[in-house]
């Protein structure tokens, strides 16, 4: 598989829209569409910008978990508190802004940063990091009025009902899958 060729289709507010022309491995062009969060001026710079970070939180024996409307699928899913990196800012700090806004929780404790990964590799080249952290504090809505937020800790039983009843963001389900499993 080689990348021979990327022309940006489309300019959106927040996604960029590329085909990328390859030549597979039988030697035949074949035409992807993916989509970016940022402006990709040369072919080497897909995949190399990290934009945000996923948290998984925990208050005590519990899980942190939104309950938000998202309009990609037109419904109310679980997921994990995240958020884009703004210009010039640390993970550390983009971990504790997105937990405030999106929770009003303040970081008691980072545990742990992963290196970046890919969010949908089928579709696009965002990257983010996943952070283990401990929260402290109250609940409190900070978020924007584009976004609906339910921010609330569940306890170990509470996450396996919700993983056999209720619909999930992939990253937040493999978390709350773990969080049930760990002792």
């Amino acid at each position: 598989m080689r990348l021979i060729k990327m022309e940006k289709v489309r300019d959106g507010r927040y996604l960029k829209n590329y085909i990328l022309t390859y030549l597979n491995k039988a030697g035949r062009e074949k035409q992807y569409e993916m989509v970016s969060r940022r402006e990709i001026e040369k072919i080497s710079d897909i995949g190399e910008h990290v934009s945000g970070v996923s948290i998984v939180a925990t208050q005590e024996d519990r899980l942190l978990l939104l309950h938000e409307f998202r309009m990609g699928v037109n419904k109310y899913i679980y997921n994990l508190c995240a958020g884009m990196m703004e210009e010039g800012e640390s993970v550390e700090d983009c971990i504790r802004r997105e937990l405030y806004e999106e929770t009003g929780l303040r970081v008691r404790q980072i545990l742990n940063v992963l290196p970046p990964s890919y969010a949908a590799v089928a579709i696009s080249d965002v990257k983010t990091h996943i952070a283990f952290v401990e929260v402290e504090g109250g609940i409190e809505d900070h978020s924007s009025e584009n976004e609906l937020i339910e921010a609330s800790f569940y306890d170990k039983e509470e996450v396996k009902r919700l993983l056999k009843e209720a619909e999930f963001s992939s990253r937040a389900q493999m978390a709350a899958y773990f969080f049930t499993e760990k002792e």
